[in-house]
């Protein structure tokens, strides 16, 4: 993608009505001052620079073709429908590959400035492949740490650790890629930092504000568990089969739409998805903010307490006590830590629960720097409105809406409460926590 796609690219998705503003809005907590905008960036560039080993300049152009490659990337899924295969970004951050099945559809692509690819299988496809070894995950070999479905090739990959590949096979059957590895995944849990948040004689570590709380990974705690610091209660906890829960703080808690960057904050903007290929940060209690790229989703891991499906597979580090943390995409919300193989000196596999299953199951809302957060004590000051996009026409699967879209649904009309990208079931009536009837 380069410049003039780039300009392209974002003036057809703004005539589509599907471009998402994108800024970093100085935020503060309480009694601290809050970092500028340039701070903030500044910050985010280094991390990026120091993981991904580029330049500052690098890490800026990198950020600013991310954020058009994903709203490029929600267009086409919209525009493709069943013949979308998948999409990536190149290891530079620099080009988008759009996967399709129809090569008459390469020229919807190109007009959006990305490069088509002509394969076998839709994105569809590979997941419903991928949706027959959830099924019977339960009798997965030990020997198979997990498997996902890789829109680089084509294929859905189980891994095997080596010696046995055969059970991997036997276990798979045909239609699958069997690929080595000596993962060996396990939940981060146990360690005391900054941002955690305790359960019991464990810790583990927040992830993003919603109204009444916050959301964290499944294992950090069962329904009914107390925590302290910040004091609350587990509200609704999955874990294995899915990771992700949420706690309901106590009264004198005030959940903000904030994330430790290590020194200072990072204001959450959002919930866009990035693609596969994009760079993504974590924000852990012990590792603090760690960055990387995301290699893969709908991987399924197999912890030794069971299989846990749809989590998105990173380079970016995290090591035992990071679970339950953000990870963000500039500065969109993306999902919280589940676990990984490997830690921080020796690089590994990761992996994080995405947030909008999280949201969407528990009938949450997140917080961003658009909306303000919540007390649970009486306002001390005055409170900040802001005027939301009015969108416009009928629902659509595939479309990225904007926080305040409005739009039509079996005769009703329906906003937006926080920006996503939609997708087939998340219909208005049946997702509360994306969308208000009015």
């Amino acid at each position: 993608m380069n410049r003039k796609h780039i300009a392209a690219a974002t003036a057809a998705i703004t005539a589509a009505g599907l471009a998402t503003a994108i800024a970093l809005t100085p935020s503060a907590t309480a009694g601290q001052t809050a970092p500028t905008v340039d701070d903030t960036r500044s910050a985010i560039l280094a991390a990026l620079s120091r993981d991904l080993r580029i330049s500052p300049e690098q890490a800026q152009r990198r950020l600013a073709t991310e954020a058009t490659a994903a709203r490029t990337d929600a267009a086409l899924k919209s525009l493709l429908g069943a013949g979308y295969g998948g999409a990536w970004m190149d290891a530079t951050g620099t080009t988008l590959t759009v996967a399709v099945t129809d090569a008459g559809h390469a020229e919807k692509v190109r007009a959006l400035g990305a490069v088509p690819k002509t394969v076998s299988r839709s994105a569809a496809q590979l997941d419903a492949t991928k949706a027959k070894l959830d099924a019977k995950a339960a009798g997965a070999p030990e020997s198979v740490p997990g498997w996902y479905v890789d829109v680089t090739t084509n294929e859905v990959v189980v891994l095997a650790n080596p010696g046995g590949e055969a059970a991997a096979r036997a276990w798979a059957g045909s239609g699958v890629r069997v690929a080595t590895s000596a993962e060996d995944p396990k939940p981060y849990i146990d360690v005391i930092g900054g941002n955690s948040y305790s359960f019991g004689s464990s810790r583990c570590s927040v992830g993003f504000s919603v109204e009444g709380g916050f959301v964290t990974a499944g294992h950090c705690g069962s329904a009914g568990t107390r925590t302290s610091n910040p004091s609350g209660v587990v509200a609704g906890s999955s874990f294995p089969g899915n990771d992700y829960g949420w706690v309901r703080v106590d009264a004198g808690n005030t959940p903000r739409a904030l994330v430790n960057r290590y020194p200072g904050t990072v204001p959450v903007a959002g919930s866009q998805e990035a693609p596969v290929g994009a760079s993504v940060c974590r924000s852990g209690a012990t590792t603090g903010w760690r960055c990387g790229t995301i290699q893969q989703k709908n991987a399924t891991v197999n912890y030794p307490q069971g299989s846990v499906t749809g989590l998105t597979r990173t380079s970016a580090c995290a090591q035992p006590g990071d679970s339950g943390g953000s990870w963000l995409a500039g500065d969109q919300a993306q999902g919280v830590t589940s676990g990984g193989s490997g830690n921080c000196t020796s690089g590994g596999t990761f992996y994080f629960q995405p947030l909008l299953e999280i949201l969407q199951v528990y009938n949450l809302r997140l917080l961003t720097s658009g909306n303000p957060p919540t007390s649970t004590t009486q306002p001390t000051g005055p409170t900040t409105t802001t005027t939301n996009p009015p969108g416009g026409g009928t629902w659509a699967p595939y479309t990225a809406y904007a926080v305040g879209a409005q739009v039509t649904y079996s005769g009703a009309t329906y906003r937006a409460l926080q920006a996503h990208t939609s997708q087939p079931g998340w219909e208005p009536p049946n997702t509360p926590a994306l969308w208000q009837r009015i």
